[in-house]
């Protein structure tokens, strides 16, 4: 029934983005992938960001034969805004300016109040904030002279109701949500959007790392904290990247025209 669901929902959202050109940071595992994954589904054209280029290459290679799509990659790392500007001018020169921009590279570190450094700080704002910033200063003009744009930050439910023992991540995805906001209001005339989804726990490698994380320190079972995890989602599950892709794609969509500098929680 879920596969059949799925086909119906692809089939429905061929050639939405017919010709669009899509940035996927962070495109090439977890909720980017997903992310990715459903956009070329849907005909965009498509830019993957990330550091990894194993990774992207293999990402792109499986976009390109499973949808035909017209897929490419740029190696940058976030972390360093001098490499922003000329990656995002390069991808432009190849494939056209961008339409939609998801911001959703980023990082977590786990570690009490008392123990969180300015050099924590200074790494999660960089890799969870500094770069949406910059990223999204690259694709707005354009966006501007097209009339059109759609910008979705992936942020995180830490972002809405804070997480211990995550107070630096926490800090970088609460501005992630200020800033999505504060730009919603500055560009609402121009027929640009920007939204932020917050997703859960979700199966991930982040997550992954976080529990492994959490279990070399405390000695616990890392299935034990996988499920603790899980219990704390309403749901009692582990969300799929895929449900997160969806609220992305739909925030992209030419029907999501009325929604704007929402956080908007999935899971």
């Amino acid at each position: 029934m879920e596969k059949q669901r799925r086909t119906r929902q692809r089939r429905g959202a061929d050639n939405e983005f017919n010709g669009i050109h899509a940035v996927v940071t962070g495109g090439g595992r977890g909720i980017g992938a997903a992310i990715a994954s459903s956009l070329a589904a849907a005909g965009a054209i498509l830019t993957l960001i990330g550091r990894n280029e194993e990774r992207l290459r293999k990402h792109r290679d499986e976009l390109r034969e499973r949808f035909h799509a017209r897929v490419d990659f740029e190696i940058v790392d976030l972390v360093r805004p001098e490499q922003i500007a000329p990656a995002f001018s390069s991808l432009v020169a190849r494939r056209g300016p961008a339409g939609i921009l998801v911001n959703n590279a980023g990082a977590v570190e786990t570690a009490s109040f008392l123990k969180t450094s300015e050099d924590d700080l200074d790494r999660m704002l960089s890799v969870n904030l500094k770069q949406v910033v910059f990223c999204t200063q690259a694709v707005l003009p354009a966006m501007i002279k097209m009339n059109y744009g759609r910008i979705v930050n992936v942020a995180s439910v830490a972002g809405v109701r804070g997480q211990a023992f995550a107070s630096a991540y926490c800090i970088s995805k609460h501005a992630v949500i200020g800033l999505t906001r504060a730009l919603a209001w500055e560009f609402a005339k121009t027929g640009i959007t920007v939204n932020a989804v917050c997703p859960v726990y979700t199966e991930t490698e982040l997550v992954d790392r976080v529990a492994a994380n959490v279990a070399a320190k405390t000695g616990q079972d890392v299935n034990e904290i996988k499920r603790a995890f899980a219990q704390r989602n309403p749901a009692g599950r582990l969300m799929k990247p895929v449900e997160v892709a969806d609220t992305v794609m739909w925030l992209c969509s030419r029907r999501s025209t009325a929604i704007n500098g929402q956080a908007i929680l999935v899971g």
